[in-house]
């Protein structure tokens, strides 16, 4: 998705002008692709632009960051912060926000130990990820023959700059394919996510994700979702599922904060159909939350003008 120039860059700490916001053709990161980020949103409430659960987002940069040998020269509430300051600075009421930890110029070669440690948090506006369209009626998704990386090969619990080649992937064979979404199966087989969201399925009316063995990223949305069906009564569950599986589902969805909750409408061209009550009801409520629309979950978001 095209996306549309801001004001400003927050870059290790200063805010600089977006274009002034380089950096050299020799950083490591460019060349070993060693690095970690988040995809965070901001959404225009009655109480001004608010960021949805930013600090989970930031702590699991850390988490990323830890797994990859990667020491974030600031702690969590200064990123908090900054994420805050770059949002305030650019004054949007809504937003997409990219925090980037990556290993900078002055060091080459395979070992990143020695290298200098940046940190960026880029903003700008970006709609529907995959589309009002997929928001509202659902997207054809197939399973992709590029399987997920093996945890003993590259951890899939670290949101790593360079493991997204996996996604870029199953993703350019998904839309050659005439599909908006690729899942991706665990080297066991499983189901394990797709591109750059969570899935989940609806069996007996009960909602099924994969869980972090079969290669799935902890998602932070798809936390949020698991709330609210608890709260809805919904009963929820993380449980290995098959291909096959994806074909009889009753509902399927998927789970990204790039994306939001978006139907999937058809997998393999297996019709799942129109989107189901379990289905509407999580997206009911995870965009009221986002919008500040409903009071018991005011704590997930963090205001940017409070």
């Amino acid at each position: 998705m095209a996306f549309e120039k801001a004001e400003k860059i927050w870059m290790n700490g200063d805010l600089v002008d977006w274009d002034d916001a380089t950096v050299h053709v020799l950083t490591h990161t460019l060349h070993y692709g060693n690095g970690v980020f988040e995809g965070i949103r901001a959404y225009e409430t009655d109480k001004g632009p608010a960021v949805f659960q930013l600090r989970p987002h930031i702590e699991r940069l850390f988490q990323s960051a830890k797994i990859l040998f990667i020491d974030i020269p600031w702690t969590i509430d200064q990123l908090v912060e900054g994420v805050l300051d770059t949002v305030r600075v650019n004054g949007f009421s809504s937003c997409y926000i990219r925090p980037l930890v990556y290993l900078g110029y002055g060091e080459m070669g395979l070992n990143p130990l020695d290298c200098k440690v940046d940190v960026s948090i880029s903003c700008w506006p970006w709609g529907a990820y995959l589309g009002d369209e997929g928001i509202e009626n659902g997207v054809r998704v197939m399973v992709s023959s590029w399987q997920r990386h093996d945890p003993n090969a590259m951890p899939p619990a670290a949101k790593g700059v360079g493991h997204y080649i996996n996604s870029q992937m199953a993703k350019v064979q998904a839309i050659k394919s005439g599909y908006e979404e690729a899942i991706l199966l665990s080297p066991q087989g499983y189901v394990s996510e797709c591109t750059g969201e969570n899935l989940f399925i609806v069996r007996e009316g009960k909602i099924i994700t994969p869980p972090s063995s079969a290669g799935a990223l902890e998602g932070i949305t798809q936390k949020t979702v698991r709330q609210i069906a608890e709260d809805l009564e919904i009963p929820y569950i993380q449980g290995n599922i098959l291909r096959s599986d994806l074909y009889i589902a009753e509902e399927a969805f998927l789970s990204g904060t790039a994306a939001e909750i978006v139907p999937i409408r058809s997998v393999d061209d297996r019709e799942i159909g129109d989107p189901g009550s379990i289905t509407k009801a999580i997206q009911e409520v995870y965009f009221d939350v986002v919008r500040g629309k409903r009071p018991e979950y005011e704590s997930w978001n963090e205001y940017v003008n409070p």
